[in-house]
């Protein structure tokens, strides 16, 4: 009996010791060998953090040639002084690393197409699918291009290079007890960095900014409904001004000319004729959200109170955790820049040096194009090209599936870039082929610009460093020491004819590709305009003496112009004015469509809760404040409103028409035929459909306060908004309540909004900058500046950052040092 006892708790124990150290899934979702995860020595609970220093002092680090002094302000963001360039990229990527290692990782597995490496294929394929579609939008083959761009340049090749061993040498430092929490919980470990995954960094950020375009919808749209009415729907420019550039004197050049003939009729070019006889069915993948945008500006010193410019900068992105910036100031002979960098690449991104400052935001230009392709046969080995059959090049990729046999895809490359949508992928109809042309295909080296930003001094290299930068598009905001301030839109931008660009093009022929560039010293830019400030917030860049066509998916019309009426009216300017400033609430789309939805209610009709809701939008203040009950009730009724007006739309590869565009025709065609709605046996008007969204909006509301057991619905509340782990794991998100939205200054939405906030004021006496954003500078969960941020950014509240000019600076709360 005792052999047989010892042998059953022998093979319980064997069983345990089995199942607690081997990874599981239960209901498609990865457990990590709990043993070793909830370990109280190695395991979750090591990733747990004190207040102080996390980097031992004298720390003796291989790559290094010089002591690297890093000092910490209560923030934990880093000061690192370094005795020459190449220690100084190597701590950078070292410092970051320690700090963000699983994040670095992670965004540049899910910009190459490898989650499945990581999570596996996910329920339904969702991951293998997202996977797919990476590699067939060729963010790798992009990667590939810039990296080899980079590497032609010695300075930029040396500066990778650094970084790269600098992240490298903090893998090395790295045991089971000491990886960041997600590689215990995933159950995978860190692999090398390389400069490839640097390069992958920038095109993921380019694929969030400059990947939206709208020319499958817009074909669909000029055959559904033709030319005239398209036009109404979608114009280039819509009718409210305020552009961020304005020359009424036109501009001093010669413009570069196609040698083709202008077409100036759209059946001439897109040629109706060829189009597809029913709608194209392309079920297209996810471009970046709506929301995403940005605002930046720069104030002269003729209207600041200390008489000299100040700039601010607050891109909106999508918020996550770890956050999407890395604040930290680098220090080197010949460098001094402090700001926002992106984890996984050297430089700052948006910042400031001892001398300028510099932020941006996205140009929403069109620098994607869709090409139909017709292959030779089923084989797909040549394509129709200005008449001739022309080799397709085939790449096979392979898919590492987690815990699963590997995943075979194939993409067949055109001389227009990848051919994304076929009978495999994307296709729900008869089988067609679509490539895709994009702008960051090309090679091109934006770190050797950001490199010199880094080190710019005045007006004259700040330009000199732009013509160094391509892709993504942005409005990069300047202003210096000197007293400068400019405005320039940036980026590689095609020569297009009128109508270009809007529509699916012909792929045999490579006359309709992109057959020329605007010089950099056409794009759009501005220097000291006599308001006394530049500013931009992603709307029509430039008045109508340009003489380039430009198209987009969409521009912004309202946080602009509030922005512009404001800075219009402020003189003696403060920093605090210009934080007030970046977290204003007003909701000028409110302001100027509210009254008019009003008017068409009929009030004796109204049941009580919808006399209730009428009585709190009259007496609403139009700003979307966290506690604002009318800001819920008007964002409700406009959520109900667009699905109505644009009920045509549900269901086909269709680009619903802008907000201000939406309420334009509301307002001045009020028996515009889209107004009818579908499904009811009557037709419609703009009155009639804003009275049924209002019914529904009330409705909704009232279900909302019932299910959340709530007598009044603060838009904080009714919000509802989040910041998510890059895992999607739910229970790892950090909910908030926030004021704001979409088309409001203060851009927060639900997921997205302001990702850094940064004000600097151009001293001569000293630069200054303030700075918060949602998050912390730790990646750790278990840190104490994991989102120490988080609440002080919903708040509006900054910190002042201290730009140090010795290592011995008093500002400091902790510091260490590294050595070779």
């Amino acid at each position: 009996m005792r052999v047989f006892k010892f042998f059953l708790c022998l093979a319980i124990t064997v069983g345990l010791v089995y199942a607690l150290d081997r990874p599981w899934t239960i209901k498609n979702a990865p457990v990590p060998p709990v043993g070793r995860f909830l370990d109280p020595f190695q395991g979750f609970w090591a990733n747990l953090e004190d207040s102080g220093p996390q980097i031992a002092d004298a720390m003796p680090i291989p790559g290094l040639h010089d002591k690297v002094n890093v000092l910490f302000d209560s923030l934990a963001m880093p000061h690192i002084f370094a005795q020459n360039e190449e220690d100084l990229y190597f701590a950078q990527g070292y410092i970051t690393a320690h700090d963000r290692l699983w994040q670095m990782e992670f965004q540049t597995h899910a910009a190459a197409g490898r989650l499945t490496e990581i999570i596996g294929r996910g329920p339904g394929d969702a991951v293998l699918n997202y996977d797919r579609g990476q590699r067939r939008l060729g963010l790798a083959f992009a990667a590939e291009h810039a990296l080899k761009s980079l590497e032609s340049d010695p300075v930029t090749h040396k500066i990778v290079e650094k970084y790269t061993e600098g992240v490298n040498a903090y893998i090395q430092t790295l045991d089971y007890k000491t990886l960041p929490f997600e590689y215990k919980l995933l159950h995978y470990k860190p692999e090398p960095w390389t400069p490839l995954k640097c390069a992958l960094l920038l095109k993921s950020m380019a694929q969030t900014l400059n990947m939206r375009d709208k020319d499958m919808e817009m074909t669909n749209a000029l055959r559904m409904f033709g030319f005239d009415v398209l036009q109404a729907l979608y114009p280039d420019r819509e009718p409210v001004s305020d552009p961020i550039v304005d020359k009424p004197n036109g501009w001093k050049f010669k413009p570069v000319t196609l040698d083709t003939v202008p077409l100036a009729l759209p059946d001439e070019l897109v040629q109706l004729k060829k189009l597809p006889a029913e709608p194209i069915k392309v079920k297209k993948l996810p471009s970046s959200d709506p929301t995403t945008g940005s605002n930046n500006w720069a104030v002269s010193g003729s209207k600041t109170a200390t008489g000299s410019p100040v700039l601010c900068s607050d891109p909106h992105l999508g918020l996550n955790l770890p956050s999407l910036w890395y604040a930290l100031q680098l220090h080197a002979p010949g460098v001094n820049t402090m700001g926002a960098s992106l984890p996984g690449a050297p430089g700052i991104i948006i910042g400031c040096t001892d001398s300028i400052a510099w932020g941006v935001t996205n140009a929403q230009r069109d620098l994607v194009d869709w090409y139909q392709v017709s292959f030779q046969d089923n084989k797909h080995d040549k394509y129709l090209l200005d008449g001739q059959w022309v080799d397709t090049k085939r790449t096979v990729e392979k898919f590492v599936v987690k815990d699963g046999p590997a995943y075979y895809d194939t993409v067949l490359y055109t001389h227009w870039g990848p051919v994304t949508y076929d009978d495999t992928f994307g296709e729900r109809g008869n089988p067609k082929y679509y490539a895709f042309r994009w702008i960051s295909h090309d090679p091109s080296n934006e770190f050797l610009a950001f490199y010199k930003l880094n080190r710019a001094k005045n007006h004259h290299d700040y330009m000199e460093a732009l013509d160094l930068y391509e892709s993504p598009a942005q409005n990069f905001v300047f202003a210096s020491v000197a007293g400068d301030i400019a405005m320039r839109v940036q980026g590689k931008f095609p020569v297009r004819r009128q109508q270009e660009g809007k529509f699916l093009l012909d792929g045999s022929k490579s006359s309709n590709g992109w057959n020329a560039f605007i010089p950099n010293d056409q794009n759009i830019m501005d220097k000291n305009p006599a308001r006394g400030f530049v500013s931009s917030a992603n709307q029509y860049p430039v008045d109508g003496t340009y003489p380039y066509y430009i198209t987009a998916s969409s521009f912004e019309a309202y946080r602009n112009r509030r922005i512009n009426q404001t800075l219009a009216g402020l003189d003696h300017i403060r920093p605090e004015d210009m934080m007030k400033l970046q977290t204003d609430n007003f909701n000028l789309k409110a302001e100027e469509s509210l009254p008019y939805f009003l008017k068409a209610l009929d009030s004796a009709s109204l049941t009580p809760a919808e006399q209730k809701a009428r009585q709190i939008l009259v007496s609403w203040n139009r700003y979307n404040d966290k506690a604002s009950e009318g800001a819920s009730y008007y964002e409700a009724w406009w959520n109900s409103l667009m699905p109505l007006i644009w009920d045509e739309m549900a269901g086909h590869t269709l680009e619903i028409p802008t907000t201000f565009n939406t309420i334009y025709l509301l307002k001045e065609n009020p028996t515009f035929s889209f107004f009818d709605i579908v499904k009811t046996p009557e037709k419609e008007t703009a009155t009639e459909v804003i009275r049924k969204a209002f019914s529904q909006s009330v409705a909704s509301m009232e279900k909302w306060k019932s299910d959340h057991g709530q007598t009044t619905a603060a838009w904080g509340e009714y919000k509802d908004g989040y910041v998510g782990h890059l895992t999607r794991l739910e229970p790892l998100r950090v909910y908030i309540k926030a004021g704001g939205n979409r088309d409001i200054v203060n851009a927060h939405s639900r997921t997205h909004g302001p990702s850094w906030r940064m004000i600097v004021s151009l001293e001569k006496s000293g630069v200054k900058m303030w700075a918060v954003y949602p998050g912390g500078q730790s990646g750790n969960l278990g840190s104490a500046h994991y989102v120490d941020m988080l609440q002080p950014w919903v708040d509006g509240q900054y910190f002042s950052i201290p730009f140090l000019r010795d290592p011995r600076d008093g500002r400091i709360k902790y510091s260490t040092q590294l050595h070779p």
